[in-house]
C-alpha cells in the first residue's frame, strides 16, 4: 500500500514537471506577428470550419491516387519539387506556408502575378490551372486552420504589403481557396494588355476583386457558403461564366475576354 502511495506520488511530481516543461516552451515561442498592418482577424464560424474540415477530409481521402500521379508529372515536367510552398497572408495579416503543385519550371523569376504566355509556366502547369486541380494541395491550408473554403485571394506577402491602405481590410479574414474575386474575376486576359503587370493589378484590378469579396464577407452565413461552392463547381466544368463587369470603367467589355484559367 505504502508503495503504491509512493509511486502514485512520484508520477504526480513527474506530470507536474512535464506539464511545466511544455507551458515554458510555449511561452518561449513568440506569436506570430502580422506581416500587414491590419486589425484583429475574424475568424469562419463554427458551422463553416466543421463544413471545412469535411469537405477537405473528403477530398483528400478521394484523390491521393490524383495526388501521387500529379506528383510525379509535376516533378518531371518542371524539375522542382512536385509541392510549390510559398508564404502568404492569412488571417489578421499573419503569413503562413500555402501549398500548390508546381506550375512553373523552377529558378525561372519573374513577376509575382502572372499574365498569359508567361514562359515559366508549363504545359502541364496550364492544364491544372485552367481546371483549378493544382489547389488541391491547399486542402491541407484548410485542414491546418490557414485557410477556409470560401474566402479573399491568399495573396503573396511582396504583393500584400504593396496593398492600398484603405484595402488592407480584407486581411482580416481568413482567405479562401475559392471565393467571388475568383470566380466572378478572371483577370488574365486583362493583364496581358498591361505593360507592368504588378501595378496594373493593384491600381485597376485590385479595388474590383475586393469589392466583390467584400459582398459575401459582410454576410458570410453557411448557406452563401455553399452556394459559392456550388457556384465554383459550376463554373470549373464551364456551366458558369466569370465576368468582370462595370465596377471599373477600363474594365468593360473585357468580360468576352477572360477564359477559365487559375489566377
Amino acid at each position: 500500500m505504502d508503495e503504491r502511495i509512493h509511486d502514485g506520488a512520484r508520477t504526480s511530481r513527474l506530470l507536474g514537471t512535464v506539464s511545466a516543461a511544455i507551458r515554458k516552451r510555449r511561452n518561449r515561442v513568440p506569436a506570430p506577428e502580422p506581416i500587414v498592418p491590419t486589425d484583429q482577424g475574424i475568424s469562419p464560424s463554427l458551422a463553416r470550419r466543421l463544413l471545412d474540415i469535411g469537405i477537405a477530409v473528403t477530398v483528400l481521402g478521394l484523390v491521393w491516387p490524383v495526388f501521387l500521379v500529379l506528383a510525379a508529372a509535376t516533378r518531371l515536367s518542371t524539375g522542382g519539387t512536385a509541392i510549390y510552398r510559398q508564404r502568404r497572408v492569412g488571417q489578421g495579416g499573419i503569413p503562413f506556408t500555402l501549398y500548390k503543385f508546381r506550375t512553373m519550371r523552377a529558378g525561372m523569376a519573374g513577376p509575382e502575378v502572372t499574365a498569359p504566355g508567361d514562359d515559366r509556366v508549363t504545359w502541364l502547369g496550364a492544364l491544372m490551372r485552367k481546371t483549378s486541380i493544382d489547389e488541391l494541395p491547399q486542402m491541407v491550408n484548410v485542414l491546418l486552420g490557414h485557410m477556409t473554403l470560401v474566402g479573399p485571394r491568399p495573396e503573396s506577402v511582396a504583393l500584400a504589403q504593396r496593398y492600398p491602405v484603405e484595402l488592407r481590410f480584407v486581411f482580416r479574414y481568413r482567405p479562401g481557396v475559392t471565393g467571388p474575386c475568383q470566380v466572378l474575376v478572371r483577370d488574365e486576359k486583362v493583364l496581358g494588355w498591361a505593360a507592368d503587370v504588378e501595378k496594373f493589378y493593384l491600381t485597376k484590378l485590385l479595388p474590383h476583386r475586393v469589392d466583390k469579396d467584400l459582398a459575401y464577407l459582410k454576410d458570410p452565413t453557411l448557406f452563401r457558403t455553399i452556394r459559392w461552392l456550388v457556384i465554383t463547381f459550376l463554373y470549373l466544368i464551364h456551366t458558369a461564366q466569370p465576368q468582370l463587369g462595370t465596377a471599373q470603367p477600363e474594365l468593360a467589355g473585357a468580360a468576352g475576354l477572360a477564359t477559365p484559367t487559375d489566377d
